[in-house]
């Protein structure tokens, strides 16, 4: 039974001892304390868990975000970029509606106009990923009366639509002919002060990514043993701690620790980072080089995966190729691989000698 008391704040506490639970809030006026009071011996005698103060005064899915973020930042696990990217816009884009108001019909139409507005296969898959995770997070943990259903019938929908799916997997591979372009053009530039060709080539012969590149320091290097260490490398589970050894190879066409080395004649004593530049300036720097150069459809990012395909090219397994990108198995490895046939003369003549 509910035991409703008046604390020396003057607040209102209840406790209530029900089918050997035992749950106690504290309201400012007790008639709110008797309402709460009355709902969960309610839910408790159904078998339900009942609803804290806050969860209960969460009558907007945007609440239900704020929620979903203030407990996440409670035990030390807030949502990183990404992700805070998506419910930001899930807040301005929903959060203004009440829980009852998210139905199937609503969540397929803010589908279609996502995908209007330029969202792809994937990325409305994470959005609508995103919904059920935050309304099962409010369910789970808090109590609140409410149900996916609605959610899992949209995916359907949206997927038949063919607005949810697998995105493209991207197979574009920068040429002979475009790299030395590339590097002629940088090197041709006396404005240009980011050693953009030295870099263009460590991101080939390690297969590192951008801001990886522009992360590492001299302490992270041990030239004896040739390895690096890359340290909270992406991971889709856990970034954090996430720190990898990779050795510092001379197969893909590049010498790793030579450019490193040549790096070295130009350090900087006021920066430990290697390459001491803004990733983003020089991601900029790339691509506008692409486009003066008429160069279509090359990123930076495809880089990365030139450089796992020549590791593949020149002989290594799939374990020892992850050893250096990084990556848990081989689906996550297959989508960057893909080889030149010609090349499969040289590693069978690696494999005759």
């Amino acid at each position: 039974m509910a035991n409703i008391r008046q604390l020396a704040s003057g607040h209102w506490q209840v406790q209530i001892r029900l089918k050997g639970r035992k749950v106690t809030e504290t309201f400012l006026r007790h008639d709110h304390a008797r309402e709460w009071a009355t709902e969960s011996e309610g839910q408790i005698d159904k078998g339900r868990a009942p609803s804290g103060k806050r969860a209960r005064g969460a009558k907007t899915f945007g609440a239900l975000i704020d929620l979903h973020i203030d407990d996440m930042n409670e035990v030390g696990k807030p949502p990183r970029r990404s992700k805070s990217a998506t419910l930001e816009m899930l807040h301005r884009e929903l959060g203004a509606f009440r829980l009852n108001e998210l139905d199937r019909e609503r969540l397929i139409t803010f589908g279609r106009r996502r995908a209007t507005n330029g969202a792809g296969p994937v990325t409305l898959g994470q959005d609508i990923g995103a919904i059920k995770l935050v309304l099962s997070h409010a369910a789970a943990v808090h109590g609140v009366e409410i149900t996916v259903e609605p959610v899992n019938l949209a995916r359907i929908a949206l997927k038949r639509l063919g607005l949810i799916g697998k995105g493209n997997e991207r197979d574009r591979r920068p040429t002979e002919e475009e790299l030395s372009k590339l590097f002629a053009h940088f090197d041709s530039n006396p404005r240009q002060l980011i050693p953009m060709s030295r870099i263009i080539k460590f991101a080939i012969a390690t297969a590192m990514r951008q801001e990886e590149i522009c992360r590492v320091t001299w302490s992270d290097l041990n030239a004896r043993t040739k390895m690096l260490t890359i340290r909270d490398r992406k991971d889709p589970r856990e970034k954090k701690g996430n720190d990898q050894r990779i050795p510092l190879l001379a197969v893909t066409g590049y010498d790793a620790l030579g450019l490193i080395e040549e790096q070295r004649s130009i350090r900087s004593n006021e920066d430990e980072r290697i390459f001491s530049y803004v990733h983003k300036s020089a991601g900029t720097a790339f691509t506008r080089a692409c486009k003066e150069l008429k160069i279509e459809d090359l990123h930076f990012h495809d880089l990365r995966h030139e450089g796992t395909s020549r590791l593949f090219e020149a002989g290594f397994s799939i374990q020892q190729v992850a050893l250096v990108t990084g990556h848990k198995d081989w689906k996550m490895l297959r989508r960057y691989t893909h080889l030149r046939p010609e090349t499969l003369h040289l590693v069978a003549s690696i494999k005759a000698a």
